[in-house]
């Protein structure tokens, strides 16, 4: 278990926290019971079992030592990023970020580590961060122009400014203001599950839009009433007329050779389905109520 320990220069260390200085503060002793030199020892000796044997093993040690640093400048990176940038994606791109400093790190040098470290994990974030977004970065450059401009006017009229005197202010036209905001539009995203406002019965936006491959339900009941309102028309017809739909739709055959089967002539064969087709008229015209 490790803990951030903030510095006079603004950076940021971690030390472990023994089972005695977990002792300590719960026995409500106003310190915890850390020998600083041991401590230091013990990352010094980290340190050079790594550079004496670089496996995974040491790297991975050292990884879990400094692993608080990566949630620090993750939740430091993630202040003011949309809300549906999840902090366990950046935690995840620091620690790749924690890994190459570790692997590049040189202790001879003199150099504090968590300053070097927290710069590559940050670096890494950000890198992911412009990978992911689809937007171009003068996009972005103009969308951050345009907030700091309306932050700027907000406290100098201590209200909301109006489109005349945003493009004012980026000494625009309004025409071109209203088309850098279409711009931007595209540069929002909103979570599926995101609630809808208030009003719509609480649905999220992924209930609320449609699927053009799913079953219709009221179709598919209307479909199956259909089909039974004609298998019953269809049984109450006369055997040969029975014979004549169910041979030309179910079973695909010609007139002529609905004729042939009959033993009578084509045209008699295409008079005995005409037949058959106003009788099943009129009766689904009685089924169904007008």
């Amino acid at each position: 278990m490790t803990e951030l320990i903030p510095g006079r220069d603004g950076t940021v260390g971690v030390r472990p926290v023994t089972a005695v200085a977990r002792a300590g503060v719960q026995l409500g002793n106003e310190r915890p019971l850390i020998d600083p030199v041991a401590v230091e020892a013990g990352i010094v000796a980290l340190w050079r079992s790594f550079g004496d044997d670089p496996s995974p093993a040491n790297r991975d040690r050292l990884v879990l030592h400094y692993a608080p640093l990566v949630k620090y400048v993750a939740g430091r990176v993630g202040t003011g990023l949309p809300a549906h940038v999840d902090l366990a994606d950046l935690v995840q791109s620091g620690i790749l970020g924690l890994v190459d400093a570790i692997e590049r790190f040189e202790p001879d040098r003199g150099l504090k580590f968590e300053t070097y470290a927290m710069q590559r994990i940050r670096g890494t974030i950000l890198d992911d961060l412009r990978a992911q977004d689809w937007a171009p970065r003068s996009v972005r450059r103009r969308a951050r122009e345009v907030e700091r401009a309306m932050e700027r006017l907000e406290a100098q009229l201590h209200r909301s400014a109006s489109d005349a005197e945003i493009a004012e202010e980026l000494d625009i036209t309004v025409e071109e203001l209203r088309e850098l905001f279409a711009e931007l539009q595209l540069t929002s995203l909103v979570a599926l599950d995101e609630l809808v406002p208030a009003g719509r019965g609480g649905e999220s936006l992924a209930e609320m839009l449609p699927d053009h491959h799913a079953e219709d339900p009221v179709a598919a009941i209307e479909d199956r009433e259909n089909r039974r309102l004609l298998a019953e028309a269809i049984a109450q017809l006369g055997r040969r007329d029975r014979m004549v739909v169910t041979l030309y739709y179910f079973e695909n055959l010609t007139l002529a050779e609905i004729g042939k089967v009959l033993g009578v002539t084509e045209s008699r064969a295409c008079q005995l389905h005409t037949r058959a087709m106003l009788r099943l008229r009129t009766k689904l015209n009685e089924t169904v109520p007008s």
